[in-house]
């Protein structure tokens, strides 16, 4: 079949299927975002617009953006699905790095097409090329290497044929899964090929299953066995699994109490009697003393990152650690005991190998009286006070009118505090996102925009929350919605400037300087205040805004109605109280200079930070 290696791919993208945790199949490449410029318009852009029926092209506004919206949708999809975002060459390829590091650091798979300049150098240099001085093979795309689970540089149209297996594998493996990047120079994107019939034969591609060694099954049960105090982790591993109700059942089965990481919020319904809610800085007191006590600690899935393990000081230091997770990388770390293998497989083995061992008994009910404690402190952060709301009343606000199908969603700043900490979930399907590996701001926008795309024909809807400075980090991806015609709601919270680092800079004996906007420098003895409210009006959306507690919550049932009515993003802008947190009590290592007080505290958690556990 003669095609040029921009319809070669785009047909290859049109091939491909999976099948969701359900078992439904669908495409596995079910959107592209894009931008065209002079890198990718004739090539890939021509492609695409042929193949318009059959692979769905939306317009995006940043790269960045769209990338990040790519993001959402594979997470919202539990990696079973994979957009593609394309960008041209030079900046609107760099705009892209952002998201990579976004999608390596989640896990999450995307493949991203940026243009490239030509491979024949003839018009060297072109418009956007950045010459590299010693190197005339390299282009700006090489930036994306340290942040591309694969990367590829189109230089021959046939070699489609040896990449694109590859590609379908990474994206589709639970152990690699992780940013794709094929940089297309713009002349090979229009060279022909004869490619081979059978690569666009439809390909439905299975989420492996791998199973444990069974010597591993069998050191974690002798392990497991000789606990009185273990702990069941659930990271994200166990949602992309589909593992969580096999988690439930190993739990209830082993008497073992059970704490998510962020990436594994809302596994669990908030009202188990073994749930002892989330896990480090940004989760429960009471998971943190579990935690604390347990001599064995049992993670599934997870990354094991330093808001997870607060910094490694969140475990006694006498604890065994036994890990579950498909990728050995992420099993052995801090010489826990790996078993490499699926979540799901797993949890069924080391179960059928346990037997009937259970946990002591007083242990198993102290995860219901811990957490009953950290409920009633959450009661008392959301219970209604006059003037400016919290984050957490907003955050208890939005629980309350959410229904159980709905999907929120946030990032960076002191947001994540307050949704993995303070979130009553109803279990059983994951219904939160919250971007704490990369910490991106600007994601809480773009990432909803995928999510509601992911969500289209569901019952469910997207809910964002994002304070000022994320909005004013990225916000064009609010326009892409509205006119791409998918509903969401954002919550935006102004509290006058990067209120979280802030608390940081302050509570470590720093001074205020250029996080509040009254600590930053204007020559304006009045500098202006941002209309967020007008600015999203602006950009298409329907519009609320708040000032006290039931005056958002009357805004945000509103902004429900409304975005769904309309099929557009509503935007609730509340001004919040800057200084108001849910504090879970874990510590997290910063770099605190000698002559500020927070340094003692930073000595004392230094002092008991847990450096390695044998496998033994």
């Amino acid at each position: 079949m003669k095609l040029t290696t921009a319809q070669a791919l785009v047909a290859w993208l049109v091939a491909q299927r999976s099948e969701t945790l359900e078992g439904v199949e669908v495409p596995l490449f079910p959107a592209v975002f894009g931008i065209f410029g002079h890198g990718n318009v004739l090539g890939l852009g021509t492609a695409l617009a042929e193949y318009r029926d059959a692979l769905p092209l939306w317009r995006g506004h940043t790269e960045e953006g769209m990338a990040l919206a790519a993001v959402g949708l594979a997470k919202a999809t539990q990696r079973r699905q994979v957009a593609v975002a394309a960008s041209s060459i030079g900046p609107g390829a760099l705009n892209m790095v952002t998201a990579a590091g976004v999608a390596h650091a989640n896990r999450l798979p995307v493949l991203l097409l940026p243009g490239d300049t030509f491979v024949s150098r003839a018009p060297d240099p072109v418009l956007q090329q950045v010459e590299h001085f010693g190197d005339p093979t390299a282009t700006v795309n090489d930036a994306f290497r340290p942040v591309s689970r694969y990367f590829d540089r189109i230089t021959r149209p046939e070699q489609l044929i040896a990449t694109l297996p590859q590609v379908a594998r990474v994206l589709t493996d639970p152990a690699d899964a992780g940013p794709v990047v094929l940089a297309l120079p713009q002349d090979v994107q229009a060279e022909t090929y004869d490619f081979p019939d059978a690569l666009f034969e439809p390909v439905l591609h299975h989420v492996p299953r791998p199973r444990p060694d069974r010597r591993a099954v069998t050191d974690a049960v002798r392990v497991l066995r000789e606990a009185r105090r273990p702990l069941l982790v659930l990271g994200g591993g166990v949602r992309y699994s589909g593992a969580g109700g096999q988690a439930l059942e190993f739990a209830e089965r082993h008497g073992i109490p059970v704490t998510e990481t962020t990436a594994g919020r809302t596994l669990v319904p908030h009202g188990h009697p073994l749930f002892a809610g989330p896990l480090g800085i940004t989760g429960a007191a009471s998971a943190n003393a579990l935690a604390g006590a347990a001599d064995v600690v049992l993670a599934v899935g997870t990354r094991l990152q330093d808001f997870t393990t607060a910094s490694w000081t969140v475990f006694a230091p006498e604890v065994r650690l036994v890990h579950i997770n498909t990728a050995r990388f992420d099993a052995v770390k801090h010489g826990a005991l790996a078993v490499v293998g699926d979540a799901d497989a797993t949890l069924r083995d080391l179960g059928s190998d346990l037997g009937e061992w259970t946990a002591d008994p007083d242990w198993t009910v102290r995860a219901q009286a811990v957490r009953s404690e950290w409920d009633a402190h959450i009661d008392k952060l959301r219970a209604p006070t006059p003037g400016m709301p919290s984050y957490a009343q907003v955050v208890g606000v939005v629980n309350e009118l959410s229904e159980a199908s709905d999907y929120v969603m946030t990032a960076s700043g002191g947001m994540p505090g307050e949704l993995v900490g303070g979130w009553r979930a109803t279990g059983g399907v994951p219904t939160m996102d919250v971007e704490y590996g990369f910490s991106c701001m600007g994601y809480e926008l773009a990432g909803a925009w995928g999510a509601a795309l992911a969500r289209t024909g569901t019952d469910g809807l997207v809910t964002t929350l994002l304070g000022d400075g994320s909005y004013l980090m990225l916000n064009s991806e609010l326009f892409s919605a509205a006119f791409a015609g998918h509903p969401l709601v954002a919550v935006v919270c102004d509290n006058d400037g990067y209120a979280v680092i802030a608390r940081l800079q302050e509570g470590q004996g720093g001074t205020p300087f250029n996080n509040f906007y009254a600590d930053c420098r204007t020559n304006h003895a009045t500098p202006p205040r941002v209309d967020f409210a007008a600015h999203a009006a602006a950009l298409g959306c329907a519009v609320f805004s708040a000032g006290e507690l039931d005056e958002f919550r009357e805004a945000y049932a509103r902004a429900r109605v409304a975005a769904r009515a309309e099929s557009r993003p509503a935007v609730v802008v509340v001004r919040t109280r800057p200084s108001a947190w849910t504090e879970a009590g874990a510590w997290w290592e910063v770099g605190v200079p000698q002559h500020l007080s927070g340094r003692t505290e930073y000595d004392r958690g230094k002092a008991g930070q847990l450096r390695y556990t044998h496998p033994d």
